[in-house]
């Protein structure tokens, strides 16, 4: 009996033996199936809304240089292309004969009207005779007036001249004689999109940057908002006038206009966290939670510094892997490892 007695204690000894080194086996099995994976944590920052628009730059103001009647001479043309002009400067003048002809029909008129004027007022022709003539007396002036204008062609603006379409001596057919364009000062049109309406103000700074001159910053304002949107589009046109006094800027080079529309607060992790689902345009990420990787999909928003804003299915404070995406999955042990 004694002996049976002491049978059964070594045969659970060896039992619980047994036991330790299977439950020691296993810890050891688990802790080398986790997956080595490194974190970041969701945090809450304040970002700045930026939006940037591609663009053309566009002289502040341009001009065709186009005489109201066709059919006329040019007699000459004072300026070529790249030649600058001031505002009111005489850019062409017009064959003159025409002119002449009208200044002596003008003057028989006058003569006509200065003539009849004290028989009219001693009655020797009616008030109708009288008004006639004063009218052909006035339109003869509207005549001569016009074709003075026209005679001779003024800038409306201060500008470069990037066009010349004649040489003196051409019949006037239609098509400007010249293009003026404005250049110590440009401007860039933005399409907007509509959430931004309440935020674009008149007189709001604006960066703008060219590819001619890269990292270099040209500072430009608002000096225009379209009071309506594009219905298709749902946007809305933004005028951004840019100071060029040192004319570095030229109009049609391509320009990049970028709005600060405020801050907010948004939740942001490494950007690298951020995983795209394949044959779909889904992101994901995993949050390790008690030694644990969740798979979670996310709605991601704006990058910023390495960093990306998570709008929807994240909240701060959680931890997220960065690293050994290969090897994760949902519920997948993991043990964080630091830099």
């Amino acid at each position: 009996m004694k002996k049976y007695i002491m049978f059964i204690v070594a045969a659970a000894s060896l039992a619980a033996c047994n036991s330790n080194q299977q439950q020691s086996a296993t810890e050891e099995t688990t802790k080398e199936s986790a997956v080595a994976v490194k974190t970041c944590t969701a945090e809450v920052m304040t970002i700045d809304l930026k939006e940037t628009y591609t663009s053309e730059i566009l002289p502040y103001k341009e001009n065709d240089i186009t005489p109201a009647a066709q059919g006329l001479h040019i007699d000459q043309i004072r300026f070529d292309v790249g030649d600058r002009v001031k505002e009111g400067e005489v850019l062409a003048t017009l064959n003159r004969s025409s002119l002449k002809q009208l200044e002596i029909n003008l003057a028989t008129v006058e003569d006509s009207y200065n003539r009849m004027k004290p028989v009219h007022e001693a009655g020797g022709i009616s008030d109708q005779q009288f008004i006639e003539l004063e009218n052909t007396l006035n339109l003869q002036k509207e005549m001569v007036d016009h074709m003075r204008k026209n005679s001779e062609i003024k800038s409306p603006i201060t500008g470069v001249v990037t066009a010349r379409n004649y040489e003196n001596g051409d019949l006037f057919a239609g098509m400007p004689i010249l293009h003026i364009m404005q250049i110590n000062k440009l401007k860039v049109m933005a399409n907007v999109s509509e959430q931004f309406y309440p935020n674009v103000k008149v007189g709001q700074p604006v960066e703008i940057h060219v590819d001619i001159f890269p990292g270099e910053v040209f500072e430009g304002k608002v000096s225009r908002i379209n009071p309506s949107l594009d219905a298709a589009t749902r946007t809305f046109g933004v005028e951004v006038t840019i100071p060029n006094t040192n004319e570095r800027l030229r109009p049609g080079m391509y320009a990049r206009a970028t709005f600060n529309m405020g801050q907010r607060k948004a939740v942001m992790i490494d950007d690298v966290a951020v995983q795209k689902q394949a044959g779909s345009s889904e992101r994901y990420v995993y949050v390790i939670k008690d030694g644990v990787a969740n798979y979670r999909l996310v709605d991601d928003g704006r990058k910023i510094d390495g960093k990306v804003e998570i709008r929807k299915g994240l909240e701060a404070g959680e931890e997220i892997a960065t690293t050994s995406f290969v090897r994760l999955m949902d519920g997948k042990a993991v043990e964080v490892v630091s830099e």
